[in-house]
């Protein structure tokens, strides 16, 4: 192991709300930790927090008094950069641009030895660009810390072009020692959680911008049969509309306007409005005193069918089945469908209800109903459900009330490809293993980075090996058809990845 010793100081300088939190971490862990900022007297106020923060920890049991004390007394708040001079890492959290990153390392090439390690928490810039400026890229690593640094694990340890092996083991190490759960991952646009993250975002808007269903709707069909945490919406406005955009933003420059890392126009008119979320008090939804939050849309009670008819196998839905059988409803057996092909089930009147394949609900020979793919349809409270034009009322009320009758609430949404859920984990699949086709990290990093930093419910890779590729890249497929533009085209990474599991 090549963590750095507990003896070794290390510095961080930038004292906004990373900096203070990756200074605790450090001081927690047991290094003497410095602490720079270029604006007078904020260091000192940094170090005040800190150690107020220490109290708390007292206060709730996580941290015993001696340790706080001696926590405490490894703090030092310094007035000049030559005052970080002999310390083994210097953490950088200062301003999110490129010239202030660059002329700050460049001066602190000038005062640290040529052994100590150089890291920046940058969650936007290209690592390989701020250590273009010095003389000693090797050293110099990204370590981007999540917020709030001493409570989130994940950090993504961050290779750039010119960084030595020996510099990157080094802070991969140091992290896991400090209690972190490190990833590595090659320096490129967003990294790995910003990167791979994009579509959940995206395809809500998306499907928001098509009048298909409204935020709260969205929001809660993603927490209800996806199983995430939070809904887009909702942690968008928590995030900040401006951040989240500007996020968005840098990575579809960075990949020269990719059109899978496309902005949306939704968003931006949402940020120039200044609505940007809870710190202004409305965003998506209204944060105001006494205001009230809208509801997603639930369908009424409706009667669930005496039987309904399975036609060949739900393969990725194949979980209804005993849930449909232990609601009291009979199931008989139909004519089977091509055995690559997914199934349907036929409701009474001979409409069916199929899964969300990516193509159009309108496309189908038959009046269809499709419902949208959970993480675990024994679990999920919430299913979605899209109706082709040409399904009556009666059919819709069939297919409702067989949700129903499983204990779902309902949410009836516009006849979008591909709904909500399952577009949306088809194309984190995709980004997955398009990162891991290039290289840009692992596949137990990607997953674990993702489950990490921002509490997926499952890593997008072992998702889709649960899934089967071959369906993932048939949704997309189907997406694609749907919307020619270059969007939800399917990486190499994952058509190799499919072939592969065909022929397994």
């Amino acid at each position: 192991m090549t963590a750095l010793d507990l003896d070794s100081p290390v510095a961080v300088v930038g004292t906004g709300t990373m900096g203070q939190g990756i200074a605790q971490v450090a001081l927690v862990a047991g290094h003497p930790v410095r602490l720079y900022d270029a604006a007078p007297g904020l260091a000192r106020t940094a170090a005040a927090a800190i150690t107020a923060r220490l109290d708390r920890l007292v206060e709730k049991g996580r941290l015993d008094a001696p340790a706080r004390d001696a926590a405490a007394g490894r703090l030092e708040a310094v007035d000049d950069l030559p005052a970080l001079a002999g310390c083994h890492l210097v953490v950088e959290a200062v301003l999110e641009q490129l010239d202030v990153k660059q002329r700050l390392f460049q001066d602190l090439e000038e005062v640290v030895a040529d052994d100590c390690l150089l890291a920046t928490n940058t969650s936007s810039l290209s690592v390989t660009a701020v250590a273009g400026a010095l003389r000693h890229p090797g050293r110099f690593v990204g370590l981007h810390f999540f917020n709030p640094a001493p409570l989130l694990p994940l950090v993504e340890v961050v290779s750039g072009h010119t960084t030595d092996e020996a510099a990157a083991t080094r802070a991969y190490d140091t992290a896991r020692a400090w209690g972190k759960t490190p990833v590595r991952c090659a320096d490129t646009p967003g990294f790995l959680v910003n990167r791979i993250a994009r579509p959940f975002y995206a395809e809500a808007l998306r499907v928001h911008e098509e009048r298909a269903a409204d935020p709260a709707t969205i929001d809660a069909v993603l927490r209800g049969s996806g199983g995430f945490r939070m809904g887009p919406f909702e942690l968008t406005d928590l995030i900040g509309q401006d951040v989240n955009e500007a996020v968005t933003r840098s990575v579809w420059d960075a990949f020269f306007q990719d059109p899978k890392f496309t902005p949306s126009l939704a968003q931006r008119r949402l940020v120039e409005s200044r609505r940007l979320g809870r710190k202004s008090g409305r965003g998506w939804f209204a944060y105001e005193e006494g205001a009230e939050q809208p509801r997603p849309h639930t369908a009424g009670p409706a009667d669930a069918p005496a039987s309904v008819t399975l036609h060949g196998e739900l393969f990725q839905a194949a979980a209804l089945l005993p849930l449909i059988e232990g609601a009291g409803v009979r199931v008989g057996r139909g004519k089977s469908a091509h055995p690559d092909f997914p199934g349907w089930i036929e409701l009474p009147g001979g409409t069916r209800l199929a899964l969300a394949d990516g193509s159009s609900p309108d496309a189908a020979a038959e009046p269809t109903v499709q419902f949208d793919l959970a993480l675990d349809y024994a679990t999920a409270t919430r299913i979605a459900l899209a109706p082709a034009a040409r399904v009556d009322e009666r059919a819709l009320g069939e297919a409702v009330g067989l949700f129903q009758a499983l204990g779902k609430e309902v949410s009836v949404v516009g006849a979008t490809p591909g709904m909500i859920v399952a577009r949306t984990v088809a194309l984190l699949v995709d980004f997955a293993y398009d990162a891991v086709a290039r290289g840009v990290a692992g596949p137990d990093d990607i997953d674990t980075a993702m489950r990490l930093g921002v509490n997926y419910p499952r890593g997008p890779l072992s998702w889709g090996a649960g899934l089967g590729l071959h369906w993932v890249t048939e949704v997309l497929d189907h997406l694609h058809d749907e919307y020619p533009t270059g969007r939800y085209a399917a990486s190499q990474g994952l058509r190799r990845a499919a072939a592969k599991e065909d022929h397994a």
